[in-house]
């Protein structure tokens, strides 16, 4: 692989190519807790005559004991750094609302999309990615390729986190059968490490992009068609 092809996940993302919000254009432009257990207890006085605590009062304490169950520890998220990759990312869960074929849920599933990418990003992970965008959205397609090939042989991306802080639709189904949903997209600097823990290239953080995202809804869920930036 080339140093180009390495670099051109970023590109995706805060491309300067604009479209038309009418119009999309399908290339890769437009893209791209810790867990602390309490334990707690109770102290008191001993009692005035050890020997008079009665059997029943001993079972039933024990039994008390035994029926609380025994916090199980969970995995904590690392973020990637110089040292490695991302560790136990939380895979995004799709929103209720997202399921329905409404304005709200074409908006929550555009938000749900950011950041299914951005977990992509996140751990070379593509397979949630790509359910969700099938192979009509040529611009999702280069953008999987590029993560893909960037997780290889060792390699890993530092930071490219993506938000998208507002979410629009006017949702009107036009005559295919989509509807388009407007998103203001951030992503966070993105460092491309190689695998022997040295930076390849770092991307500064990038102003804020407006996207275009066609949706289609068949069989009870949504999934993209197009992508692009958008003008105006």
């Amino acid at each position: 692989m080339t140093s180009q092809n390495h670099f051109s996940s970023r590109a995706f993302v805060s491309s300067r190519t604009f479209v038309s919000p009418r119009t999309v254009q399908c290339s890769a432009a437009a893209l791209v807790v810790g867990f602390t257990l309490a334990l707690s207890g109770c102290a008191g006085g001993a009692p005035a005559d050890p020997g008079a605590t009665s059997p029943a009062a001993t079972e039933s304490a024990t039994q008390s004991a035994s029926a609380t169950p025994t916090p199980t520890p969970r995995a904590v998220y690392k973020p990637a750094d110089a040292t490695g990759p991302a560790q136990n990312v939380p895979v995004p869960v799709l929103p209720e609302v997202a399921k329905t074929e409404t304005k709200e849920g074409a908006e929550a599933f555009t938000k749900h999309w950011f950041s299914v990418l951005s977990y992509a990003y996140e751990t070379g992970d593509i397979a949630l990615f790509e359910s969700i965008a099938p192979n009509p959205c040529e611009a999702c397609q280069k953008v999987s390729k590029v993560i893909k090939d960037w997780h290889s042989e060792g390699r890993w991306l530092v930071g490219g986190k993506l938000s998208t802080p507002v979410t629009s639709t006017t949702f009107n189904k036009d005559q295919k059968g989509t509807y388009q949903v407007a998103a203001q997209v951030h992503q966070d600097p993105l460092s491309y490490m190689r695998a022997d823990g040295t930076v390849a290239r770092t991307d500064p953080q990038a102003p804020d992009q407006g996207n275009l995202i066609v949706l289609t809804f068949a069989e009870g869920k949504w999934s993209v068609v197009e992508l692009g930036n958008i003008v105006g």
